[in-house]
């Protein structure tokens, strides 16, 4: 999987995540991807940094710096004003949209999602992008690990 970060006419920026490539210029050129801001069709990449990964042969990163006393959390994060001006029904559209798209793109592999992941992490299987399921506690330690995941809510297809 990729992820581009993707611009509207209206200059709306946005990311997207894409099997590769070749599928973002496919669904590109298909006008199939869309802002989410507006629903323009003519989206185009836009400027990012590269996300570099590290190779095993590399230096080790430096130890995380040791933890702060626990005192008052922190207050949450305002708000994104970009998510704040989408409606429930459209965003409902959207996270319809995306299931569809994971669906179409990614392989499911069922309640084996923590283990399939780990064995494409430590290059034990080929790369692929995959979806299933996992219990939180298996998501901490995917993260523990270092394993980037995601939690996507899964809306079904229709209202029904």
């Amino acid at each position: 999987m990729i992820l581009y970060a993707l611009r509207c006419a209206a200059g709306h920026e946005f990311e997207g995540w894409f099997r590769d490539g070749q599928t973002y210029d496919a669904q590109s050129a298909a006008g199939e991807i869309a802002c989410p801001a507006c629903g323009s069709n003519s989206v185009s990449k836009a400027l990012m940094a590269p996300r570099l990964g590290r190779s095993s042969k590399s230096e080790p990163e430096p130890p995380a710096p040791a933890p702060m006393p626990a005192s008052a959390p922190e207050p949450p994060p305002e708000p994104d004003a970009k998510a704040a001006n989408i409606d429930p029904a459209q965003m409902r559209l959207l996270l319809r949209e995306l299931r569809r798209h994971v669906e179409q793109n990614c392989d499911y592999v069922g309640d084996k999602f923590a283990e399939e992941a780990r064995r494409i992490h430590y290059g034990e299987a080929d790369p692929h992008a995959i979806y299933g399921e996992s219990t939180p506690e298996e998501a901490e330690a995917l993260a523990d690990e270092g394993i980037e995941v995601g939690r996507i809510p899964w809306l079904p297809l229709n209202d029904a």
